[in-house]
């Protein structure tokens, strides 16, 4: 048996940075900064000199509350929260090679966390938590209790940029689960406070950590720790609050207690504190069916497409600078339009850029999938598209994904 393996992905980001600074730019404007902290510091110095003890005392005692504030904050979050957060061990069969080079079944062992949506015992995670050929799944509450009649809803497919898989436990022992919070992902602003909480190195039981909201949108591709599979994820926040080993699958959470993101991959390399999760509000349609259904049936379109950004539609020489742009398949290595898809059966194209879907404009918090979020399979869509400069609507009726 190999050793127990963590589920958390590490990334590159497929967008080049807007500008290259050169060495001498950064040392200028390190020069420039240090220039600036002296001056901050001599002055803070000198006015600090000619202030009364008392006012130190005040201003120490006045931080020491704001920091004693902070953490109450956190800490009543957490347990808000906690409850709700799974500790997930993973049970897998792949093959492999022994020592004589002969194929022979491997059997793994993984670990990562999951979040509690309904009382019944609907747990959502990510897919890559619970990969192909998984034997057993056990899962862990906040109290320690262990249940391991856990079951597979269902998990979107490898190449679907959506990282999201469904369990349900099945025996809960007695117990009551209960169910987190969700928000509204779309009215999260950078710099917004946020706590991740997840089951870090696949040993420490709701480990929190907390940062900020540090960009949106951002479109990565991920790929394990120590290698494998890659995977296109699309419009993902950026946060700086620290996601280890095992959170893959956790809640990042707002400052009201509330749900607004999965966490999901970690920046590797020369990287630190940049984590990744996928805005909430892009798997509500898929809770909707999971909790109504009681399986996972994912609308589908059909389309591979990028989220423009200045800087992206800079390089294509592109006017329209937001919207999903179907980028030719010379550029992505794979068909824009799905063959037999319900986008091409409408007629959409290579280059077509969709600005909205209904009245939802796809721009940098509101991805298409987020957009396509709220919609069934079977559903009627309007997209707005621009062709050749020229806008056009076209209605495309969304069909059930494959999950095979």
């Amino acid at each position: 048996m190999e050793e127990p393996s963590n589920s958390t992905k590490s990334v590159s980001t497929q967008r080049p940075p807007k500008t290259n600074t050169t060495k001498t730019g950064g040392n200028r404007i390190a020069l420039l900064l240090l220039a600036c902290l002296s001056a901050g510091f001599v002055g803070g110095w000198f006015g600090n000199s000619a202030r009364p003890e008392t006012s130190l005392q005040s201003s120490n005692q006045a931080q020491r509350e704001v920091i004693s504030s902070e953490g109450q904050l956190i800490s009543s979050i957490a347990k808000d929260v906690g409850e709700s957060v799974v500790s997930i061990d993973v049970q897998s069969q792949s093959a492999g090679q022994d020592f004589f080079g002969y194929s022979r079944s491997v059997e793994q062992q993984s670990a990562g966390t999951g979040f509690i949506i309904s009382s019944d015992g609907v747990v959502v995670t990510n897919r890559h938590v619970i990969p192909r050929g998984t034997t057993g799944i056990s899962v862990t509450l906040s109290d320690g209790t262990k249940l391991d009649n856990v079951e597979v809803i269902g998990r979107t497919l490898d190449s679907d940029s959506l990282d999201v898989a469904f369990l349900k436990i099945t025996d809960k022992k007695g117990k009551t689960l209960k169910p987190a919070v969700l928000g509204d992902s779309s009215k999260v602003e950078v710099g917004n406070r946020v706590i991740a909480i997840g089951n870090a190195l696949g040993q420490f039981q709701n480990t929190v950590t907390s940062g900020i909201i540090s960009g949106y949108g951002r479109d990565i591709v991920a790929g394990g720790v120590y290698g494998g599979d890659q995977e296109s994820l699309t419009n993902l926040f950026q946060t700086d609050a620290a996601i280890n080993e095992g959170n893959s699958g956790g809640p990042l959470v707002n400052t009201n207690s509330e749900v607004i993101g999965i966490n999901t991959a970690v920046a590797a390399g020369q990287a630190q504190n940049i984590g990744f999760a996928i805005p909430i509000n892009d798997i509500k349609g898929l809770i909707t069916s999971v909790l109504e259904k009681g399986k996972l049936e994912k609308p589908y379109m059909g389309v591979r497409y990028v989220s423009l950004t200045d800087d992206l539609a800079y390089e294509l020489n592109l006017e329209t600078k937001r919207g999903a742009y179907l980028a030719p398949a010379g550029q992505t290595g794979q068909p824009t339009v799905l063959p037999d898809s319900p986008a091409a059966k409408a007629g959409l194209k290579e280059k077509d850029i969709i600005t909205k879907v209904g009245n939802t404009n796809i721009d940098e918090k509101t991805s298409l999938n987020s957009a396509l979020s709220k919609s069934k399979v079977g559903d009627t869509v309007t997209l707005t598209v621009l062709r050749d400069g020229k806008q056009q609507t076209i209605k495309v009726t969304l069909a059930a994904q494959s999950q095979e």
